[in-house]
């Protein structure tokens, strides 16, 4: 083979390198998940978007897409914050639970006080232990709120994780340390009753380190919502 004809192949792969690059991950994850769309796979379409979208479009096209930002895992501070919240949660309890015994025994006394000076400073602490358990309820209901809100969002986190790394189940996975890959992409869709619709693409991917199997866990680009834009 002569020296020019290995150039003229030299360029070529170099051509074809680049243009894999420059493609990115978006292309080929929503040419797969539109094809999907296209032929009505919804078992498809549910291995690649958490939401899956179900529209009938004839056509689609990128027209932006957002730079590709990569930040520490957050699943193992969200499980710390929820952990930290249930403990509060679980004193809280005790608490309120004291204050409200407190409250009766008051009422109690009250009820059977004999003479109208004992009423009266049975009243007097009814009404600061009344004002006491309701601070103390009020401070476990907005606990509970906050755990609630921080169980919901590592539960969240932890399925994405899970989806994108392509595991139903791991029991350590709140533990892994790694970096999340997040990407935001503009299509826009042609739909077969000649509507347009644009819709914001939301992607991610995990790499996270399983500690306990002393491996890499690489997941793949996933499509975690769409979101409609006009």
């Amino acid at each position: 083979m002569t020296r020019k004809a290995l150039s003229i192949i030299g360029v070529v792969i170099i051509l074809f390198v680049l243009s894999s690059c420059s493609s990115g991950p978006e292309q080929s994850l929503l040419k797969s998940y539109f094809n999907a769309v296209s032929l009505n796979d919804a078992q498809t379409m549910a291995t690649m978007s958490l939401q899956p979208l179900k529209i009938e479009v004839s056509d689609w096209e990128i027209i932006e897409v957002g730079d590709e930002v990569v930040q520490p895992a957050s699943l193992p501070d969200l499980n710390t914050k929820e952990l930290d919240l249930k403990k509060q949660v679980e004193d809280s309890v005790s608490t309120t639970l004291d204050a409200s015994d407190d409250l009766d025994n008051a009422k109690f006394e009250f009820e059977n006080a004999r003479t109208r000076a004992a009423r009266n400073a049975a009243q007097k602490n009814v009404d600061d232990l009344q004002i006491k358990y309701d601070e103390v309820y009020e401070t476990h209901k907005d606990l509970q709120k906050q755990y609630n809100e921080a169980k919901a969002l590592s539960a969240r986190e932890e399925e994405i994780a899970l989806f994108s790394i392509g595991a139903g189940d791991l029991p350590n996975i709140r533990d892994m340390l790694g970096d999340v890959h997040e990407k935001k992409v503009q299509v826009k869709c042609q739909l077969r009753n000649g509507d347009e619709k644009t819709y914001n693409v939301y992607m991610r991917r995990y790499i996270l380190q399983d500690e306990m199997m002393k491996l890499s866990r690489r997941g793949r680009w996933i499509i975690v919502k769409f979101e409609l834009v006009s």
